[in-house]
């Protein structure tokens, strides 16, 4: 009789749907993008190995942290012969992702501060608002949340 590492060691999409708590339709996007892989049975039938959840665990590891898909995906091809992220892997991708993220939370934390200090008066318009834009001097900049972009200055703005 088998043991049950021996009967787990591939996986159908459903048994790796429940095992990840993702959806059958998410494995199969994932699978679509490039991210996991299966090999196919006789039967023709989807098998994902083991090592594929440890890979998903990446994928939404990453997602948490607000790291597009194909930015991901580029991380995982980076990887030898395609395999699975280990501790020392996540370490160095976390290292190159560090200023990505430094910089959303940068532009995160002036959206946060130009929201409050617009509400004071109520009328939330960039058009319109003497504060925030007197004249509106923003538009001869061109379309687009220029306020929020990182490296641009604003003469006679409240920044």
């Amino acid at each position: 009789m088998p043991s049950r590492e021996e009967l787990f060691r591939e996986w159908s999409v459903g048994q790796l749907a429940e095992r990840s708590g993702l959806s059958v339709s998410a494995l199969h996007f994932y699978e679509r993008k490039g991210l996991i892989s299966s090999t196919r049975n006789e039967g023709n039938q989807r098998r994902f190995s083991r090592e594929m959840l440890r890979r998903l665990a990446f994928i939404r590891a990453s997602q948490s942290l607000g790291i597009p898909l194909t930015e991901i995906g580029e991380a995982l091809s980076t990887l030898p012969q395609q395999r699975t992220p280990n501790e020392a892997d996540w370490a160095v991708l976390a290292e190159g992702w560090r200023e990505v993220l430094d910089a959303r939370m940068g532009l995160l934390e002036r959206l946060r501060d130009d929201l409050t200090s617009c509400i004071g008066c109520g009328c939330l318009s960039f058009e319109r608002c003497k504060i925030v834009n007197p004249a509106d001097r923003l538009s001869v900049e061109g379309p687009g949340a220029r306020r929020l972009m990182p490296g641009t200055t604003h003469q006679g703005l409240i920044d």
